[in-house]
């Protein structure tokens, strides 16, 4: 995996590599019992995940002992970026337009995107 690549996993994954984040480090055996307990997956489909997410360089296993390689937060800026992307035309306004249309925020959340949003437009200036 290049470093230019936008990391995306699919929801499975993303629910797996959710639970090394929160534990890690962890024994691959106590990710197989976390994997059944939160996802209801069977020890195999655990290892083959694993596999698949050590192989793109999302995690690693050694000596049995199991850690992320990519942080969570790189993982979800690239999932919200494809999001915009794909469903917006990569317009920000229009992304939140259309979120705020659903629901209502509160002030408290109201007053932390705009400090958010202060905080971004003054690294670009």
């Amino acid at each position: 995996m290049s470093v230019q690549e936008p990391l995306r996993l699919a929801e499975g994954e993303y629910r797996f590599a959710c639970l090394v984040w929160d534990h890690e480090p962890l024994p691959s055996g106590e990710l197989v019992k976390l994997a059944a307990d939160a996802l209801g997956w069977k020890k195999s489909t655990t290892y083959t995940v694993l596999k698949k997410l050590c192989e793109r360089g999302v995690l690693q296993n050694e000596g049995g002992t199991v850690t992320s390689r990519v942080a969570k937060q790189a993982v979800q800026c690239a999932e919200s970026a494809a999001v915009v992307d794909k469903t917006f035309g990569g317009s920000l306004p229009r992304f939140v337009a259309a979120f705020l249309s659903a629901k209502p925020i509160s002030d408290a959340e109201a007053a932390e995107i705009r400090a958010l949003l202060d905080a971004a437009h003054d690294k670009e200036v």
